[in-house]
């Protein structure tokens, strides 16, 4: 991270989703911790808010605290059980949208191993050697003049995964303070990532269910 930091999450109300007996779906707003940081001044977390609302909710996943987007709770612990077995197998199916430096071809695909670069940590990198499969569909949906607006469909979790993909195929995402650098980084207030959708197999009769968060951006 580059300068200093200071941990100012957003206030605001649960931007609630969907909501059964099984799941809680939140709109994860950019800027808010999904789970607490070490330091007691990051506390504050979706989390943290989650619970106050239903004392229930347990996590399932996470998103980056930059990214905003559809995030999802169980609220049992046999729907959590089910729920993280299908992140475990890859039977989510996960879309996000983001702004990207520069102008790439119309579709591709990335499939680099990642590892963390811990001489700066929390930031990732590619490494042939001691990396981990990472997997990357991506497609333009929209140009224009020192942009383009790309869905990103990742088939594999890897931390940092959506950011370092990108950046290694030379289209670092607008605003985002951990890899871009001049314009990249001025052109955006946030990080312009966004858990667009999620889809899943519902727990409690294994329908297939999408939910979706509009972009912000």
């Amino acid at each position: 991270m580059r300068g200093s930091f200071t941990y100012a999450p957003p206030t605001g109300p649960l931007d609630i989703l969907h909501r059964d007996d099984d799941i809680l779906l939140l709109n994860k707003p950019s800027g808010l911790l999904s789970v607490p940081g070490k330091a007691v001044e990051h506390a504050d977390c979706l989390e943290s808010r989650a619970k106050m609302a239903f004392p229930e909710a347990l996590l399932v996943h996470r998103l980056d605290m930059d990214t905003s987007g559809v995030m999802i709770f169980a609220m049992n612990k046999a729907a959590q059980r089910h729920l993280g077995l299908q992140f475990e197998r890859r039977h989510t199916v996960k879309t996000y949208e983001a702004l990207i430096w520069g102008q790439p071809g119309d579709k591709g695909e990335v499939e680099l191993p990642l590892c963390t670069d811990w001489p700066n940590r929390p930031l990732q990198r590619v490494d042939m050697e001691h990396g981990k499969a990472a997997h990357t569909r991506w497609e333009i949906v929209a140009r224009h003049a020192t942009h383009a607006r790309a869905r990103l469909y990742p088939t594999t979790g890897r931390s940092h995964q959506l950011r370092v993909h990108m950046l290694a195929i030379g289209h670092v995402m607008l605003g985002d303070r951990f890899y871009a650098r001049g314009a990249a980084l001025t052109a955006a207030p946030r990080l312009c990532l966004h858990a667009l959708s999620l889809e899943i197999y519902h727990p409690s009769d294994g329908a297939r269910r999408a939910f979706h968060a509009p972009c912000p951006f």
